[in-house]
Parts: structure tokens; sequence; C-alpha cells
């Protein structure tokens, strides 16, 4: 059994508070059974760029999806983002030794997750890198 809360607004991280005080006061309810309140969710698609394929010098170790998520978990600006599923790393042209990196996020319908990172900059390396 579920409980589901429909609102007339766009509900806030702080009405979810309020949701689950309620619901684990009520009497007909075992508040151990009751999971944490969440607002629905979305997945956002954002692009990085910027970062080499070959990220060590002189190597030819590409780039791959776990050194992003290891890139992500050390930069404060990912903070609280959370993937929805594993980056994917592609080379820009046969050519080039740059990457394009593209992240599904989990977000809110609003996108602001999302909004909050574009045009961002931050560091890998010795490159400065743009979302």
């Amino acid at each position: 059994m579920g409980i589901t809360v429909i609102t007339s607004k766009v509900s806030q991280q702080s009405d979810l508070l309020i949701i689950d005080q309620y619901v684990k006061n009520s009497n007909d309810i075992n508040a151990l059974q009751v999971e944490e309140p969440q607002l629905p969710k979305s997945k956002s698609y954002l692009k990085i760029i910027g970062i080499p394929f070959y990220p060590h010098d002189n190597s030819q170790k590409r780039l791959t999806s776990s050194d992003i998520e290891t890139i992500l978990k050390q930069n404060q600006i990912f903070n609280n983002i959370s993937l929805a599923s594993k980056p994917r790393v592609i080379k820009v042209s046969p050519k080039s030794d740059m990457s394009i990196v593209w992240i599904d996020i989990w977000d809110v319908q609003s996108g602001s997750n999302a909004k909050m990172l574009i045009n961002r900059c931050f560091n890998v390396g010795r490159y400065i890198v743009t979302i």
C-alpha cells in the first residue's frame, strides 16, 4: 500500500518534511514502514566539453566513464547531484584529442539541478571544462 499526496501547488523540499511528520504521526500507519518522501524525479541531460580524450600526458589510455564518475565526485559543484546512468565519453572527431562527455542526472521536474550546472566551469587537471 502506498500513499500519494497531491497538492494544488508545486511542492518544495520543506513541504516534504511536513508531510513526513504528519504521516509518521498518524495512528493508522506504522512509522517504521514509511519510506522517505520525495518529489517526482525526471532526467536532465548535460554535455561537458573541454576534457582531453587522453587525459594523461604521453599516454594512449583513453578517458572512461569511471574516470568521469571519479572527476564528478571530486568536484563540489556536483554535490547533491546523482547520476541517472553511466557517463558517455565520445571523441570530438577522429583527428581531435578532445572529448565530449554526456551525463544524465536525476533532477526535479523544474530542472533546477541542471539549471544550476549549465555554463558552469570546473578544473580537470590543468584543463578548464564547461557544462
